[in-house]
């Protein structure tokens, strides 16, 4: 029996082993979705807002490392993908977007609704197209997705209205005939970045989430190199735990001074699987060797002396073998020194945030000091509730978070051990997305652990899908770090000596608003009870918010703090203390 387009379409998505599809119905993509409901294996998953839908669909295609698909309709639904689908993209996550369009007859129009999807979605994705006939089905379809997973980004296929429920004059399967390539650089690339290796005596690693499927040599290398381990945000799953003796947490903005001086101390650079683009947290001057799959990465972050083009695990193997027993000018091993020190740095950054971590902390001689300066409501620090968090969530819980404030306490506190898995808006930025993406990581697991840390900013700018939450009875804990700011834009505002403006959010009781929706809600506002919420949260069946009202005033000291930085603050902190005393607030 000849297929329909819808049914074609479909089929291939339950073929490629997608088990979810993420979307809001309507009217072009209603033949889509019956197909859908009438396919074993295949779950509809309707969201209140397609930008969730997007963010859902990418969380998946990043755990997986296989094929997302989400759905918006005609005009506004498609719209509505754009900023999941940017972050897909700028996140090198394969996703396939079929969008809806009005009848074939009408493009060109300007039709009720008519968009030009082809025009809308250009910047984003690799590939884009529109069915005009069911004749280019399945090979469209087919060039679609080849394009998502081979070049791992944005797929748009758009469907017509009045195409979904048309037959194809000649059926066939599709055939992806899919398998993934793995390149390595040439020799005397390779040979050249050993000879600098062995010449360097203090070499420190920048490690990015493309070296993490090539852990045990990159800890083999580390181990060779006696080099220190800086790790991006991304990397921190799949690098982190006691069983990696090299990492030295992360640098940048919400990095920590034993990273930051491990990348200054170095005399060589080696960038592992990375594309971190803080040019300013590059040391000046240092021999400089990158490896990263993508050519046009190499050295548009640093000037590179040596750059090598191929998949970091193989690129590594070489290494290996291609280094010199023993450095030059040495006889005996490679001295440890530098390794040690960054080691040492480490442990007692990690021992300080530890002691501000502490519940009990604030109630000492020190922390009585210096919550009269910056926590006179005695609000909880949003330190002890990340390491609350960490030490109660599963050893293989997933995390996903906001971008913000909830970012940094994770990255601080959060320590991504054993099979733990970390996903959110790193390269794009967005807002809302932590609670999505957690929406998508949970459909593919029931059962497993999955820990969303939302800022109460872009948890209510994306409300609506708690429902969704609800109607799939998917497990979630959300935890809200609920400072009633846009945290991130007051410490901005305040570092450049601005008093905060514009930061304020005028919150609900958002366990209230969960319990409306039919979702344990729990609200924490006394330091003492942070524990055994969290242990109620993440004990109870279904999804659960934990509301907890965090210290706004709370500041996440840079891994190199300037005296530009500190006298920023010191100018808005007496601006804001003016104004609070009822003045104009001017300068």
């Amino acid at each position: 029996m000849t297929r329909t387009v819808a049914r074609v379409i479909v089929d291939a998505l339950s073929e490629l082993g997608v088990r979810q599809v993420f979307g809001v119905v309507g009217d072009a993509l209603n033949p889509l979705t019956d197909a859908i409901r009438t396919t074993e294996g295949l779950e509809w998953v309707g969201c209140r807002h397609e930008e969730a839908a997007a963010f859902a669909a990418s969380a998946q295609s990043q755990l997986t490392g296989t094929l997302g698909v989400c759905m918006g309709t005609v005009g506004p639904g498609s719209v509505h993908l754009l900023n999941g689908l940017y972050d897909a993209a700028k996140s090198h996550a394969p996703v396939l977007a079929i969008a809806g369009q009005v009848p074939l007859a009408e493009l060109g129009s300007d039709y009720f609704q008519e968009v030009d999807n082809d025009a809308l979605f250009r910047d984003v994705a690799v590939f884009r197209a529109t069915i005009t006939s069911p004749d280019q089905l399945p090979q469209m379809l087919e060039t679609a997705v080849r394009h998502a997973l081979g070049r791992r980004g944005v797929a748009v296929l758009t469907v017509p209205g009045d195409l979904g429920e048309r037959e194809l004059t000649a059926d066939r399967p599709a055939r992806f005939s899919l398998n993934a390539p793995v390149s390595r650089p040439a020799g005397s690339a390779v040979h050249r970045a050993a000879e600098l290796l062995d010449r360097s005596e203090r070499v420190t690693l920048l490690v990015g989430e493309g070296a993490r499927a090539a852990r045990e040599d990159v800890l083999t290398l580390a181990d060779r190199l006696a080099a220190p381990m800086v790790l991006t945000l991304k990397a921190k799953a799949g690098f982190e735990g006691d069983d990696n003796p090299f990492q030295v947490g992360q640098t940048g903005l919400i990095g920590n001074p034993a990273a930051a001086a491990a990348l200054q101390d170095a005399d060589t650079l080696l960038l592992l699987g990375t594309d971190f683009p803080y040019r300013d947290w590059y040391p000046e001057g240092r021999t400089v060797i990158q490896v990263d799959t993508e050519a046009t990465h190499i050295g548009r972050r640093v000037p590179v002396d040596v750059g090598l083009v191929g998949d970091t695990g193989a690129t590594v193997r070489d290494l290996l073998d291609d280094l010199a027993a023993a450095p030059a000018g040495c006889e005996g091993a490679r001295d440890r020194s530098h390794l040690e020190k960054a080691r040492e740095r480490f442990d007692q950054w990690r021992t300080g945030q530890a002691r501000l971590a502490d519940p009990s902390h604030d109630k000492g001689v020190v922390g009585r000091i210096r919550s009269a300066l910056d926590n006179r409501a005695q609000d909880i620090r949003p330190e002890a509730l990340a390491a609350a968090v960490d030490r109660i969530a599963a050893d293989d819980a997933v995390f996903t978070s906001d971008t913000g404030m909830a970012t940094v306490w994770l990255s601080r506190f959060v320590e991504m051990r054993g099979e733990r898995r970390l996903i959110g808006s790193y390269n794009l930025g967005s807002m809302a997305n932590a609670m999505p993406q957690a929406l998508g990581a949970q459909c593919l697991d029931r059962e497993r652990q999955v820990v969303a840390f939302c800022g109460d900013g872009g948890l209510s700018m994306l409300l609506g899908d708690l429902m969704t939450l609800k109607t799939y009875r998917l497990p979630v804990k959300l935890v809200v770090f609920d400072n009633r700011r846009l945290g991130m834009v007051k410490l901005e505002q305040e570092q450049s000596g601005l008093p905060e403006f514009g930061t304020v959010l005028d919150n609900p009781d958002f366990a209230a608003v969960a319990e409306a929706m039919g979702i344990t809600g729990i609200r924490v506002t006394d330091p003492a009870d942070v524990e055994g919420a969290v242990r109620r949260a993440f004990g109870t069946p279904g999804p659960v918010l934990l509301d907890v009202l965090t210290n706004p005033d709370e500041i996440a000291v840079p891994a190199k703090p300037t005296v530009e930085q500190g006298w920023g603050f010191a100018v808005a902190k007496v601006k804001e203390i003016v104004r609070s005393h009822g003045e104009s607030g001017g300068d």
